[in-house]
C-alpha cells in the first residue's frame, strides 16, 4: 500500500446494448480491467421494453469465469447446458461457474428490467475445473444509517454471503429511500469499486476526500482505507465492490465470452465452439440458433 495520498480512479462506462437492453459497461476499461477477480460488471437498465422486445440473448459460451447476476427489477429465464432452467426475479442472485466450458441462454420475462451482470475470473488452480449452477432466493440483509443493504457476495458486518466463490470478494448492494449516512467497515488489502445504479450517493474518507456519483460510472478505491462513508438525500442505489488485487500470473485475458490467459486458450475456446467441440454442451428449449463467436483479433497477454 502507498503511503502517500489515495488516489480515487473515476471511471466513466461505456454504453451499449445486449440482447437489445440498454448497458453501462464499467469494467474492463482501458483505465481499469478488474477490481480483484471482478473482471467485468454491467449495469443494465432501468428500462422498460415494449410486448414481446425485451431482452434475448441466444445460447453462448463461457470459459473461466463466473457469471454472477443480480437482478434488481424484471424477471430473466436463465438455461444452461448443464440442463438448468431458472428465473431469476428481484432480490435473487444466479451464480454460473464456466470452469473449462459452459453455453447458456438468458429471455426477459418482464417488460422492466433492472439488473447487473458481472463476471468473476476464476483462478489458476478453478479454472478448468467442471461447470456448475447455483441460484440463491434468499441473501443476508442489515440496514446501517438508513441504507437496506443486501449482502452479495463475502463477508461483512458478521455475516457471509451463500454463493460460492473461489477469490478474496465482497460484493454488497446499497438502497436508500430517503436521506441516510452510513459507515461502512472496508478490508484494508481489497481494492473497491462503487457504482451508482440509481440516484446519487457522495462517498466520504477519513482523509476527507469526497466524490459525488450518479449512474454510468464508477469510483475505484485502491488498498488502504479501513473505513468509507456513503451519504444520500433521497432514492439512491449502488454497488460496492471489492477484492485482493489479482497477482501477475492470475490476470485474466478477455475477449468476447471468454477469460482466459493467453491468446492460443481464447483462439482454441473460439473454434472449440464455433466447431461444436470441447466442454460447451448444448442448451436446450431456446427457440432459435445459438451464437457463433466472430473471427478472433490479434490478441495481448495481459
Amino acid at each position: 500500500m502507498s503511503d502517500g495520498p489515495l488516489v480515487i480512479e473515476r471511471i466513466a462506462a461505456h454504453r451499449g446494448e445486449v440482447g437489445g437492453l440498454p448497458i453501462a459497461r464499467a469494467l474492463p476499461v482501458a483505465q481499469r480491467r478488474t477490481i480483484g477477480a471482478w473482471c467485468f460488471l454491467d449495469h443494465a437498465g432501468p428500462a422498460r421494453t415494449p410486448p414481446g422486445q425485451g431482452m434475448r440473448v441466444a445460447p453462448h459460451p463461457h470459459t473461466g469465469l463466473q457469471t454472477f447476476s443480480w437482478m434488481m427489477e424484471g424477471e430473466v429465464l436463465h438455461r444452461d447446458s448443464l440442463g438448468t432452467v431458472q428465473l431469476l426475479q428481484p432480490g435473487q442472485v444466479n451464480l454460473m461457474t464456466a470452469g473449462s466450458g459452459i453455453c447458456h441462454s438468458e429471455e426477459a420475462q418482464s417488460e422492466d428490467m433492472h439488473l447487473a451482470q458481472l463476471w468473476i475470473a476464476l483462478p489458476n488452480s478453478r479454472r478448468f475445473g467442471p461447470a456448475a449452477f447455483e441460484h440463491h432466493a434468499a441473501l443476508p440483509r442489515f440496514e446501517r444509517g438508513g441504507f437496506a443493504l443486501t449482502l452479495l457476495v463475502g463477508e461483512h458486518a458478521g455475516l457471509v454471503a451463500p454463493p460460492t466463490v473461489y477469490s478474496p470478494l465482497l460484493g454488497l448492494d446499497l438502497l436508500s429511500e430517503a436521506a441516510a449516512a452510513a459507515e461502512l467497515d472496508l478490508r484494508a488489502d481489497f481494492e473497491h469499486g462503487l457504482m451508482v445504479t440509481e440516484g446519487e450517493l457522495l462517498l466520504e474518507l477519513a482523509d476527507g476526500q469526497a466524490e459525488t456519483l450518479t449512474p454510468g460510472g464508477l469510483l475505484y478505491l485502491p488498498p488502504g482505507p479501513r473505513q468509507l462513508t456513503l451519504r444520500s438525500q433521497g432514492r439512491a442505489r449502488a454497488l460496492l465492490l471489492g477484492g485482493t488485487p489479482l497477482a501477475e500470473d492470475e490476470k485474466p485475458l478477455l475477449w468476447w465470452n471468454f477469460v482466459g490467459r493467453t491468446p492460443d486458450e481464447i483462439r482454441q475456446s473460439a473454434a472449440d465452439w464455433n466447431a461444436g467441440a470441447g466442454d460447451f454442451g448444448s442448451v436446450t428449449g431456446f427457440d432459435g440458433e445459438r451464437l457463433l463467436a466472430p473471427a478472433v483479433p490479434p490478441l495481448r497477454a495481459r
